[in-house]
């Protein structure tokens, strides 16, 4: 006998479809409107960060084994707890201060970091969180009130950057999921930059001399570097990334702005074997390469310059206090103690391996620091600080 409810829709997905649906005709509409070729960057945005239908808005399960990928906070609580010992110090050197996140995911992270620091005596006067989906800002009051009901009073939510910070800035996995521009290197070496068109109504590629302001200028310098010079080169550029951090550095007084995301300096970036980018979709674990599938169901994430970042840091008046890996931070911050502080499962174990193998997220993943009116040295770059890469 045939199973009715097996084939059927669920409603859910019935929802999704929707949604995708009217992302896609929101895309269509850009597309039209900007002459028949939409920038990637803006497309990417839209896919996102769309109002009530970019996949980090739309209320979709995105983190942890029901979701679209894990983070580092769901693999481990003690990545968090090393977070917080970072934390600690910059609150001890500043004399109090706010901790400020910036897209806090599950509230994994920060429940991780409000533990430490409760347990340490330097908490922070506020724990302040900018979330733009407001179902993901529901679940974090929700995760924080059930695991730290004592600390409850110390959270705020906030759907924009606050005129002054002081303590540390925190942002994981963050920049990786910036739009980016994309470009290629045609045949006879021209600059093209890679459009979004719709085409019957199918959203396909189209390589065509660059539109968007200040493209061309950053590619070229790029070239000057002996970088991204071969025929059919293609990569991404973050061209939000300066004033991204210039609207940062203005609003920090003093601090330590921490960033932890998977990425290369420039020169491992836009190397010659690296010449299709770094671009990267993720659904259900599964890991693709086309951003024009699931629209608004799936997550689209491009790897960080962390050269870029430096620079944009600098341009902004920010000090570089160190860049490391992953797995370096961490021993730096104490994980070790921490672990044999912990009545730790094999599951445990196993999350605190994922985070430091260099196989898994050790290497992978880096760590840079960037200040204001505050100088460590600090303990997540003091076991090898590979600064001299950038």
């Amino acid at each position: 006998m045939r199973d009715e409810d097996a084939t059927a829709a669920s409603p859910e997905a019935d929802i999704q479809a929707e949604v995708g649906a009217r992302l896609n005709e929101r895309v269509r509409h850009e597309i039209s409107a900007a002459g028949g070729l939409l920038p990637f960057d803006r497309f990417m945005e839209l896919a996102l960060y769309a109002p009530g239908l970019g996949y980090y808005v739309a209320g979709a399960q995105k983190f942890g084994p029901a979701g679209d990928f894990v983070t580092a906070p769901e693999i481990s609580p003690l990545f968090g707890r090393c977070v917080g010992n970072q934390c600690a110090e910059v609150l001890r050197e500043l004399g109090g201060g706010d901790i400020f996140e910036l897209g806090a995911g599950s509230g994994a992270l920060a429940a991780q970091i409000l533990t430490q620091l409760e347990q340490t005596g330097t908490l922070p006067d506020r724990y302040r969180i900018l979330e733009p989906s407001p179902d993901l800002a529901e679940r974090q009051r929700a995760r924080l009130s059930a695991e730290l009901p004592q600390l409850a009073e110390r959270c705020e939510w906030l759907t924009e950057l606050p005129k002054r910070l002081r303590g540390v800035v925190v942002a994981n996995e963050v920049l990786d999921a910036m739009p980016v521009h994309r470009f290629r290197v045609g045949a006879a070496g021209e600059l093209l930059e890679i459009f979004v068109s719709d085409d019957g109504g199918t959203l396909s590629e189209v390589a065509a001399p660059p539109r968007s302001p200040g493209l061309t200028q950053a590619i070229s310098v790029l070239q000057s570097e002996g970088l991204a010079c071969s025929h059919g080169y293609t990569s991404e550029i973050n061209l939000r990334l300066s004033p991204w951090m210039k609207a940062l550095a203005d609003a920090l007084s003093a601090g330590l702005l921490l960033l932890i995301d998977y990425g290369y300096p420039r020169s491992a970036y836009y190397q010659a074997d690296r010449h299709m980018g770094t671009l990267m979709c993720h659904y259900r674990h599964q890991a693709h390469e086309d951003p024009y599938s699931r629209l608004g169901l799936q997550d689209i994430t491009a790897h960080v310059d962390f050269t870029a970042v430096v620079e944009a840091g600098a341009a902004a008046g920010l000090e570089l206090e160190g860049f490391t890996t992953q797995a370096n931070f961490l021993i730096g911050c104490g994980i070790d103690h921490i672990l044999a502080d912990t009545e730790a499962s094999l599951d445990g174990a196993q999350g605190v391996k994922q985070l430091l193998l260099p196989a898994a997220m050790g290497e992978r993943f880096k760590v840079i620091g960037l200040s204001k009116d505050v100088s460590g040295p600090w303990s997540g770059f003091s076991i090898r600080d590979l600064s001299d890469r950038l």
